[in-house]
Parts: C-alpha cells; sequence; structure tokens
C-alpha cells in the first residue's frame, strides 16, 4: 500500500462525505465509513500542522522571532 499524503487522504475523506451525504448505504457500513473519515481528518489535521511548523520555522528571522508578510498571489 502506497504511503499515505495529505491529496490522497482528502480525496478519500471527500469520497466518504458524498457516500454518507447520499443516504443510501446501511447503517454499520455507515459507521465504518464515519469511522474512516475520523482517521482522515485527523491525519489531515496533524499534516497541516506540521506543515504551519515548518513554515514557522522557515519565517524566523536570526534571533528566532518570526517575520510575518502578507500573502501575495503571483
Amino acid at each position: 500500500m502506497p504511503t499515505q499524503t495529505f491529496e490522497r487522504a482528502i480525496r478519500q475523506l471527500e469520497k466518504i462525505v458524498e457516500e454518507l451525504d447520499a443516504g443510501d448505504i446501511p447503517l454499520e457500513k455507515a459507521l465504518k465509513k464515519f469511522e474512516e473519515g475520523m482517521r482522515l481528518s485527523r491525519f489531515c489535521s496533524e499534516k497541516l500542522d506540521e506543515t504551519e511548523r515548518k513554515v514557522t520555522i522557515l519565517l524566523q528571522d536570526q534571533e528566532g522571532h518570526v517575520i510575518e508578510e502578507p500573502f501575495r498571489e503571483t
């Protein structure tokens, strides 16, 4: 099985949401899908937190202060 990526997890999570929204799956299967969705949601949240920490480190100056600049689209 390939290593989970943020992008793959988001696609899986979107598919699960669509299946649950359709409402035509048995309760037991819906519960399993919900559990899988929660696992994927936690994974994505952890990846976003990790990325935010990396970006913060990259934005620190030599004294350790974070330099915040507005995002500019190119």
